[in-house]
């Protein structure tokens, strides 16, 4: 079943059609294997509980503005990194003595808005084989810094981990382990937790027209090609109360925007060579490049309300980022919808980097990781002592 083309993106269809193709055909001759939709699903449990972790994503190739909004089909394909900064732990235990849904978000009883998106989640997953069976969900982000800032891409992690922790907690853990169907699912919360489920270097399909189980995402690094990559997590609040939604609303209506998206295929298909022969410059390159180009989409989506997403730090970053490299420190500054910053970086250069973020900005915090992996379920005890710590 096709989806929504937007009024105004007829044209980009063909094109963006294409691209597709090539995509696909790229990925065939490097290698890369596409797991088939599932054509069957388990007996649902009466009774079910799974944990799962996963951990949020940063963008290499950004995605913005969603085609269908229903489906949650992006107008291109996309492509990010994980990251291991952070991580959301999820618990979802299905009961038949349950009259309805219920969640926890960090401790606090989710209502409204919140709730409704989990929801959507269960509801997709019962649909799988018509189980009515109702389920009580708690979740938590857990940082390795004191605040989150905006942009740090927890709401991905938090699609996936919920994904998996239903799908296991209902189905099992075969059903989990099929990448291409559970980040189908994790879209549905996130777009994003789509590439949040599928782990490392991740490509997520999409363009707009494009059939629900046609846009998915997998993992190009499975080969440890990236093992010697650092991201250093800079968190940065946004002063101006940036709603990511409103964003992406807006974004379409970019005079930019249609260029952005008919660009995309080409450089999808330099980024696929450059992970085969483990090139992870040319990946930062490329995250540093679109995080202006998003920024100057997301700025000039509407005539009225300008979302200026930056806050004064991100430009300091950045120039020290050219700095660096013009003394053959190589690190690249990448950015998502919000100011929170990711420096993409050699395990070799993490000293020299975290020294001169701390010479810029004494009072910025910042953690050093890697490349976070898929979206897994974890022991349920384990997630219980994380959950509540």
């Amino acid at each position: 079943m096709s989806t929504t083309i937007p009024d105004g993106f007829a044209a980009t269809i063909a094109p963006m059609r294409a691209a597709h193709e090539r995509i696909l055909a790229a990925l065939t001759a490097h290698g890369v294997s596409i797991a088939p939709f599932p054509t069957s699903i388990p007996a649902p449990r009466e009774r079910g509980l799974a944990a799962a972790r996963a951990y949020p994503m940063q963008g290499v190739l950004k995605y913005h503005g969603l085609a269908d909004w229903q489906w949650r089909i992006a107008f291109l394909p996309s492509i990010s990194l994980n990251n291991d900064a952070a991580s959301t732990v999820t618990l979802v235990e299905f009961d038949p003595t349950l009259d309805e849904d219920s969640a926890t978000i960090g401790g606090t009883v989710a209502n409204g808005r919140e709730l409704e998106r989990i929801t959507q989640i269960l509801d997709a997953v019962r649909r799988l084989s018509g189980a009515r069976v109702a389920a009580r969900v708690t979740t938590r982000n857990l940082l390795k810094t004191r605040v989150a800032g905006k942009g740090l891409g927890t709401s991905a992690s938090g699609a996936a981990a919920l994904a998996a922790a239903a799908v296991g907690a209902l189905y099992g853990p075969e059903l989990v382990a099929n990448t291409r169907f559970l980040s189908c699912l994790a879209r549905l919360l996130a777009g994003s937790g789509c590439r949040s489920a599928a782990g490392g270097l991740a490509l997520w399909l999409s363009y707009p027209g494009l059939a629900h189980e046609e846009s998915f995402a997998l993992r190009l690094d499975t080969a440890a090609q990236l093992a010697d990559v650092a991201l250093i997590t800079i968190p940065i609040d946004s002063r101006v109360g940036l709603k990511t939604e409103q964003a992406h609303h807006d974004a379409p209506h970019s005079s930019f925007f249609q260029a952005w998206m008919l660009s995309r295929g080409d450089e999808i298909l330099e980024l696929i060579s450059a992970v085969q022969r483990a090139d992870w410059r040319l990946i930062a390159q490329f995250a540093e490049l679109d995080s202006m180009r998003l920024h100057g989409v997301t700025m000039s989506g509407s005539r009225e309300h300008k979302l200026i997403g930056w806050e004064p730090e991100n430009i300091a970053i950045f120039r020290m980022c050219d700095a660096l490299r013009s003394r053959g420190i190589p690190v690249y500054a990448s950015t998502d919808t919000g100011p929170t910053v990711v420096l993409i970086t050699h395990r070799d250069h993490v000293a020299a980097v975290t020294a001169a973020i701390t010479e810029l900005a004494p009072t910025l915090e910042h953690v050093s990781g890697h490349i976070g992996g898929p979206a897994t379920l974890i022991d349920p005890d384990q997630a219980r002592a994380e959950l509540v710590s």
